[in-house]
């Protein structure tokens, strides 16, 4: 009797084992699926491969280094600065600058343009570009209008504090084109309605 009970023990412990739902904890490390060890050894590659040589006549490239960016943004974002291994740019808020769908300069316009004035003469620059944008509220040709002004009225300041006849300016106006965040939430519209100073920055 007691023999018998055993055996069905046995099972029904077996049944609940494989049973379809039941979850079994495992005290093993986890790993993801395909990146279990193997006991193989690396793949060998023969050096004398035909496919790894460069064909009879080619040479490589010329190195080159690749383009390096990095954004700094204040904490409040109403400025950002982005250098690369060949320029800077830097991009002020419109409402820094300008009044609410103005093109009118404001009190602390002048002080934030003239800090990046001082940057262009550090790089020595003498081709400058200076582009409008807005975000994509209202009319694209107002937009258009509007962010060309504003373009305009930083040039103006930069002008006077350059005072460099050898400078040279590209200044547009692009509207809501070339939108930098989602002009679905105000605060991504904040950061489209901007002006933006380009120059190419002295090789070191």
């Amino acid at each position: 009797m007691t023999h018998k009970r055993l055996l069905l023990i046995g099972t029904v412990a077996t049944l609940l084992a494989v049973s379809p739902g039941v979850a079994i904890a495992d005290d093993g490390p986890s790993v993801p699926p395909g990146t279990e060890a193997t006991a193989s050894a690396p793949l060998e590659l023969d050096p004398n491969d035909p496919d790894l040589k460069l064909p009879d006549g080619a040479t490589l490239a010329e190195p080159k280094v690749l383009d390096i960016k990095q954004v700094v943004e204040d904490q409040s974002g109403d400025e950002r600065r982005e250098d690369t291994n060949s320029n800077v740019t830097f991009a002020l808020q419109a409402e820094v600058l300008f009044g609410k769908d103005s093109a009118k300069l404001g009190g602390e316009a002048k002080s934030r343009i003239a800090a990046i004035a001082d940057e262009i003469k550090k790089q020595n620059a003498a081709r400058i570009r200076v582009f409008g944008f807005t975000d994509n509220l209202g009319s694209s040709a107002h937009g258009d209008v509007l962010s060309r002004k504003r373009a305009n009225a930083v040039h103006g300041i930069l002008v006077q504090e350059l005072s460099d006849s050898g400078v040279t300016y590209e200044v547009r106006g692009y509207g809501e084109q070339y939108p930098i965040a989602d002009n679905s939430t105000e605060a991504g519209r904040k950061k489209n309605r901007r002006v933006e100073i380009s120059f190419p920055r002295t090789e070191s």
